[in-house]
């Protein structure tokens, strides 16, 4: 691969008292990895530095103060701030809350400017960043709010792709949020990325329905009746290749979920307990649907292993080779649409 091929990631450090340092840092140690990307961690050499060094990884650091200054073949501490920060491995607090906003909101301006090509954001937690600059039910959300276009969270572990309709809302709100508008939304934000982020020109997508047994026709629950399953049989009627409702507990039960390209589940639960019960520690959040790229692994800040060494790097590996698979594959749908657009102009 020569240098010119090379993808910048931008990476976020998540809350600095988690596991989101350890997790980046492991995953660099393989010096390989810089033949992939080259890597920009947004925080503070210091605070970094600090984790290197209590967990004995030997990895050498390339400390910036300016975008100007990315090095490939290096990984890249982009400093966001300088001050001294009292790091508290393992606990919950609001120092580990602001520095994780400040990785992120500059992470994201990195993004948007193009100073780098993707983002992968290590686990923050929900509670503790929530600021004046902050008030989100997680990443996606805060993405949506600065990036272009719908956002689709997508759970994925090889082939298997999770998407939500709704996402971090409370289970109280479900039911009255899913509308035949949503629903067709967010089937069109998956079949799009499958096509332009994956590659697959025919996508088969299933959909889940929102009460047990799909509500046994009426019996349970009206929901997939009257608004779920008449939607999907009027998306299914303008060609794609959509179906459903299915009951989640027998459509994983049954393993049919292998016969789909994605699944659509109704509410987070409903799609991320089976997906990760299938593949914890290997699974990519990816947020569809946006200008920009963006991965991160589907665990959290694991409080109860930071600073132990004993965090396993899995998931953040693959959420950083997701991400630069997907950014080629869009660089490579978007080229071949403009060459298809020239040639219809010559014609």
């Amino acid at each position: 691969m020569s240098k010119d091929d090379k993808i910048k990631v931008g990476i976020s450090i998540g809350d600095i008292n988690g596991i989101g340092i350890e997790v980046i840092l492991k995953t660099f140690r393989d010096k390989r990895m810089l033949d992939f990307c080259t890597p920009i961690l947004f925080g503070s050499t210091k605070v970094v530095s600090y984790y290197n060094t209590l967990l004995n990884s030997g990895v050498q650091l390339h400390s910036i103060s300016n975008l100007s200054q990315i090095t490939e073949g290096k990984i890249n501490v982009m400093n966001v701030w300088d001050e001294d920060v009292a790091l508290s491995p393992g606990q919950n607090n609001e120092v580990g809350g602001k520095y994780s906003f400040l990785s992120l909101k500059e992470s994201v301006k990195a993004l948007k400017s193009n100073a780098v090509d993707l983002l992968v954001t290590a686990p923050i937690n929900k509670e503790n960043i929530q600021s004046d600059g902050f008030k989100f039910a997680g990443h996606t959300e805060y993405l949506e709010s600065e990036l272009e276009g719908d956002s689709l969270m997508i759970l994925m572990s090889g082939k298997l792709r999770v998407g939500l309709v709704t996402g971090h809302i409370p289970i109280s709100e479900i039911s009255k949020s899913i509308t035949p508008e949503l629903i067709k939304l967010k089937v069109d934000l998956l079949y799009k990325t499958l096509v332009q982020d994956f590659g697959i020109s025919r996508p088969k997508i299933a959909v889940l329905g929102l009460n047990p047994h799909c509500g046994d026709h009426g019996v349970i629950g009206k929901e997939d009746d009257e608004v779920i399953r008449p939607t999907i049989n009027e998306i299914h009627a303008h060609g794609q290749l959509v179906y459903g409702p299915y009951a989640a507990d027998g459509f994983f039960g049954s393993e049919a979920y292998q016969k789909f390209d994605a699944i659509l589940a109704m509410y987070h639960d409903q799609g991320l307990a089976p997906f990760k019960t299938l593949s914890f520690g290997k699974g990519v959040n990816f947020t569809a649907g946006l200008d920009k790229v963006r991965t991160s692994p589907d665990h959290g800040t694991a409080y109860e292993i930071s600073g132990k060494g004993i965090a396993d790097e899995t998931s953040f590996k693959e959420a950083l080779f997701v991400g630069i698979d997907i950014y080629r594959k869009r660089s490579e749908h978007k080229e071949l649409i403009k060459h298809a657009l020239k040639s219809k102009r010559r014609k």
